[in-house]
């Protein structure tokens, strides 16, 4: 079996179907965080480039091992769930992703691909007669309008593709956004791009920072941050705009081709990109997709490739949708913009978790319209590959416009007299040991919560929203709070009402807003547990994790008496942690490795005595044949959505689990249930189908 490192790096035709299985589950891990950072908190961990190898990667594999596709497969699901500050608004019709070409010769295919369906479906003269509309990509967040009798009556985001928020009040504020529409029809549902442009994210981020507030990396997260506001005022202040250019539920037809809709809509009042262009050839199509890459940089605002769509829309309904994509359109995306400089020094940088990451100090360079001086280098095994040294003259590439990374060095350019780069073995920040995570690339700082880097970082994950969500404590507060003293641990922060006067009279506070800051520490003083376990911010230690933690321990008290006492291998209480599904010995070690420093279990202690940690639900009072089993669920279920069945087994008293593994009690099998089913039957676990699972549970009785 192969290491993580050694998997990832493998080319798929190197694969076995176990390492495939065990790659396959990595990756829908990976691409779901990366989703959340992206359509969740519009804070990008990676650039679009490396999204989209990971997504290629996923696709490739798949390909090799059909069997082995996931039901959480990142091919399955668009965007990410619906953030909980917002209502859930379900579309009538899915808002669904495209299919990405990132080369003319996967163009070409997609083009030919649709032919010979038309030639088969429809008559071999289709062909002739095929256009395809072409319209720049726009870089922004998709929403969808619901107009009914000609009034605007609900906006949301696109969620995961089923799912969106409700923003209607905020898109409300757009001017390009008309209020009503001058032909009533009785349901309209108009989809589009809300965006931000060049010039406006610019003098937005000089605002930003004049105030001390948070500056975006770019225009699109500008865009989606302005839009997801809790405050509609906040929205109305920023200089949003909207393209529209597709179309969900409608009562009556209004078009025959998306060109003559997409003219539609500009009647309507909406704002329609002017540049698009209908192609009647794959000639027309590349020669329009060369051209907007040429002038991309001269728009007002940023573009990250071109969609192409069958203009015809009844040939649209015969094509369909395949998984999370339409058959009838395509992204071709623009490669990513590159350019030369020097890197004067690698730096070294200390996570939450105390993961060291280098990064390079750069000569100045424009690439992609944007001034860059620091890329990403990864980690270590990525600088011994490349052989990326200081003082190098190396290529940057602002990949998915997003984050710089180092791709190459110019190796005729280097200094005869620079060095190997030396990666430290120990903390730049505290002097402790750095070693390297088994399995991973990482090196990790052993000094925890001595270690102002890993410090700093635990705070703002503490106060996250997925933790203790104390609004108005930002990322820069708490580096300033730190450095002058205020904030050293978790506690400290619910020791801040005793010293409003002096917060009140730090730069950039006042009454209004020191008086807010309180106001939400006090209302964070009574926390659920698995929350509690989630912000002390262990490594490997999430959400679910922190869930399962909860439920089997219940009250803080026993969970930490438990782990200190695991901290011994041959220990009753480190053989039940390691039984709890989903944790296993990496994971348990990590958990008592941070009961194991004392520093850490001084800081528990202050903070168990400035908040009251609730206990964790207890299982339900009338009997349940489900009660503490570990249950998993896969394949398309007929009666419930998969999160109401999961919702209502955790009801019951099931531990819900997302893999399968020797041990799991329960497997329920829907149709397409793929390779969990396969698992379970070859560890000989009881696989129900959906039926025997709403008898046993006594769900489906009427």
């Amino acid at each position: 079996m192969l290491t993580a490192p050694e998997r990832r790096s493998r080319p798929v035709e190197g694969l076995s179907e176990a390492d495939a299985a065990l790659e396959l589950e990595a990756l829908a891990a990976e691409i779901a965080r990366h989703d959340r950072a992206y359509y969740q908190d519009a804070a990008p961990l990676i650039s679009d480039a490396e999204y989209d190898a990971l997504f290629r990667r996923n696709a490739l594999i798949e390909q090799r091992f059909p069997a082995l596709m996931r039901s959480d497969s990142p091919s399955r699901r668009v965007g990410a769930p619906p953030a909980p500050a917002f209502a859930k608004v379900r579309h009538a019709q899915p808002m669904l992703s495209l299919n990405n070409a990132f080369s003319e010769a996967e163009l070409v295919e997609f083009v030919a691909g649709v032919r010979r369906f038309l030639a088969k479906e429809v008559s071999a003269e289709a062909d002739d007669a095929l256009e395809i509309m072409a319209e720049p990509k726009i870089d922004g967040l998709s929403v969808s309008l619901r107009y009914e009798h000609g009034r605007l009556v609900r906006g949301a985001t696109r969620g995961d593709g089923t799912t969106g928020e409700d923003v209607s009040a905020n898109l409300q504020t757009i001017a390009d956004i008309p209020k009503t529409l001058p032909d009533a029809l009785e349901v309209i549902e108009v989809r589009g791009e809300v965006y931000m442009t060049i010039a406006d994210f610019e003098a937005l981020n000089a605002r930003q920072q004049a105030q001390g507030a948070k500056v975006f990396a770019n225009p699109r997260n500008a865009a989606a941050g302005s839009l997801r506001q809790l405050d509609p005022a906040v929205t109305a202040a920023r200089p949003l705009r909207f393209f529209a250019y597709a179309w969900g539920e409608v009562s009556a037809e209004i078009a025959a081709t998306h060109a003559a809709f997409l003219e539609a809509l500009d009647r309507f009042g909406f704002v329609v990109n002017p540049l698009r262009r209908l192609c009647r050839s794959v000639e027309e199509m590349l020669d329009y997709y060369r051209t907007m890459a040429e002038r991309r940089r001269q728009l007002a605002y940023e573009i990250d490739g071109i969609v192409f769509k069958v203009n015809r829309l009844d040939w649209q309904d015969l094509l369909g949708f395949v998984s999370r994509a339409p058959r009838w359109a395509i992204a071709h995306k623009f490669p990513a913009e590159r350019a030369t400089t020097v890197l004067r020094a690698i730096r070294i940088q200390v996570g939450r978790t105390g993961v060291l990451t280098p990064v390079a100090e750069l000569e100045p360079v424009a690439v992609a319209g944007v001034m860059v001086s620091r890329a990403t280098l990864h980690n270590e095994d990525e600088i011994r590959r490349k052989d990326i040294r200081e003082g190098d003259t190396v290529v940057i590439q602002r990949a998915g416009d997003v984050i710089p990374q180092v791709v190459a060095v110019v190796a005729e350019k280097r200094p005869p007299s620079a060095p190997p780069f030396a990666f430290p073995d120990t903390c730049p920040e505290c002097g402790s040991r750095a070693e390297r995570v088994a399995d991973e690339a990482a090196r990790r700082c052993t000094g925890g919560l001595i270690c102002p880097a890993q410090a700093v970082e635990r705070l703002k994950h503490f106060v996250s929203r997925d933790a203790f969500d104390i609004e108005g404590l930002g990322d820069k507060h708490i580096a300033a709070f730190w450095a002058d003293g205020l904030l050293r641990q978790p506690a400290d922060i619910f020791a801040l009402p005793a010293r409003i006067d002096e917060i009140r009279a730090r730069d950039g506070w006042g009454d209004r807003s020191a008086e807010r800051l309180m106001a939400a520490i006090e209302a964070r003083r009574v926390i659920a547990l698995e929350r509690f376990i989630f912000a002390l911010g262990i490594p490997q230690v999430g959400q679910a994790t922190a869930k399962l933690l909860a439920r089997r321990y219940r009250t803080l008290a026993a969970w930490r008496s438990a782990m200190e006492q695991a901290g011994e291998p041959t220990s009753q209480a480190y053989a039940d942690l390691i039984a709890i599904e989903q944790i296993g010995p990496a994971v348990a070690a990590d958990i008592t490795g941070f009961f194991a420093e004392p520093h850490n279990r001084e800081a528990l202690d202050a903070l168990a005595g400035a908040v009251t940690v609730e206990d964790a639900v207890v299982l339900p009072a009338r009997p349940s044949a489900v009660a503490g089993k570990s249950v998993v669920f896969t394949g398309t279920l007929q009666t419930l959505k998969r999160k109401e069945a999961e919702a209502q087994a955790e009801a019951l008293g099931a531990i819900v689990v997302q893999s399968v593994s020797k041990k799991t009690d329960l497997v329920i099998a829907g149709e397409n249930a793929g390779s969990k089913a396969e698992k379970a039957k070859k560890l000989g676990l009881t696989v129900l189908s959906e039926e025997e699972w709403l008898q046993l549970t006594g769900a489906g009785a009427s």
